[in-house]
C-alpha cells in the first residue's frame, strides 16, 4: 500500500486500497476504521475510582457479605456493564478496597515523613489516624469480613499481608532511626510496629464485639500515655 494510502497508528487490517479509475494518475484511498470509541485514561480512572468509593458506602449500611455487584452500580449510577469493564467480579472489587485501604495508610506515612517531625511525634500521629479509621463504619465492616476470608483464602491473605509488610518496614524504620537518634528508648523496632499495627484491627474488632466497651478519646490519651513513656526527651 503505498504510504499516503496509510493512517499513522491503524494497522493495514484496518484500511483498504481502491484500484484507481482508468484515466487517473491518483488513487482514491477510502479507510475504514474498526475501533470501537474508548474512555480516556482520566474518565476510567474517575469510573472505576467511584465504584470502589460506592462500595465503602454500601458496605458501611450493608456489609460486605450481602452486599450486590447491583448494590454497587446503583450507588455508583453506572450500569453493571461499566462495573465489569473496571472489574471482574465482587471479588476484584474486594482487591481493590484492599488496595485502596493500604494506600490510604501509606499516603499518611508519605505526608508525615514530609512534614519533617521527630519520629515520635510522627508515631503519634499515626497512631490517631489509626484510631479515626478504626472508628469508620465502612472500614470496620469489610475488615470484618476481610479477616475471615484470610482464614479461607490464600490470595487475599497474601494480599493483606503483602499490605502489611510494606507499612511495618515503615514504621520499623521510624523506630529504628529515633533508637539510633536518642529519641525514645531501646526496644525491639519489629515488635512495636507490629503492636502499633494490630491497634488498628484490634480495636476494630473490639468495637463490634460491644460498641459501648470503651471510647474513642480514651484510647487516644491512653496510647499517648504509652509514647510518651518511651520518649526520652
Amino acid at each position: 500500500m503505498p504510504p499516503e494510502c496509510r493512517t499513522p497508528g491503524i494497522s493495514s487490517g484496518h484500511s483498504r486500497d481502491v484500484a484507481p479509475h482508468k484515466g487517473t494518475t491518483q488513487s482514491v484511498c477510502v479507510f475504514i476504521l474498526l475501533r470501537m470509541p474508548r474512555l480516556r485514561d482520566a474518565t476510567r480512572l474517575e469510573r472505576r475510582r467511584s465504584f470502589v468509593e460506592a462500595a465503602w458506602r454500601r458496605a458501611a449500611s450493608q456489609g460486605w457479605r450481602d452486599m450486590t455487584v447491583d448494590d454497587v452500580c446503583a450507588e455508583a449510577g453506572f450500569s453493571k456493564g461499566a462495573f465489569y469493564s473496571h472489574f471482574a467480579s465482587k471479588r476484584a472489587l474486594l482487591d481493590a478496597l484492599i488496595d485502596d485501604d493500604a494506600n490510604a495508610v501509606v499516603e499518611v506515612m508519605g505526608r508525615l515523613e514530609a512534614e519533617h517531625l521527630d519520629r515520635p511525634e510522627r508515631l503519634r500521629r499515626l497512631t490517631r489516624m489509626m484510631l479515626e479509621r478504626a472508628g469508620d463504619t465502612s472500614r470496620v465492616q469489610v475488615r470484618t469480613d476481610l479477616w475471615a476470608a484470610v482464614q479461607t483464602e490464600p490470595e487475599i491473605r497474601q494480599r493483606v499481608k503483602v499490605a502489611v509488610d510494606a507499612q511495618r518496614r515503615v514504621i520499623r524504620r521510624w523506630v529504628e532511626e529515633a533508637i539510633a537518634d536518642g529519641e525514645i528508648v531501646e526496644l525491639p523496632a519489629n515488635a512495636l510496629a507490629s503492636i502499633l499495627l494490630a491497634l488498628n484491627d484490634g480495636l476494630m474488632l473490639h468495637r463490634i464485639l460491644d460498641e459501648s466497651g470503651f471510647r474513642w478519646e480514651n484510647v487516644s490519651r491512653a496510647l499517648d500515655a504509652l509514647l510518651a513513656g518511651i520518649t526520652t526527651r
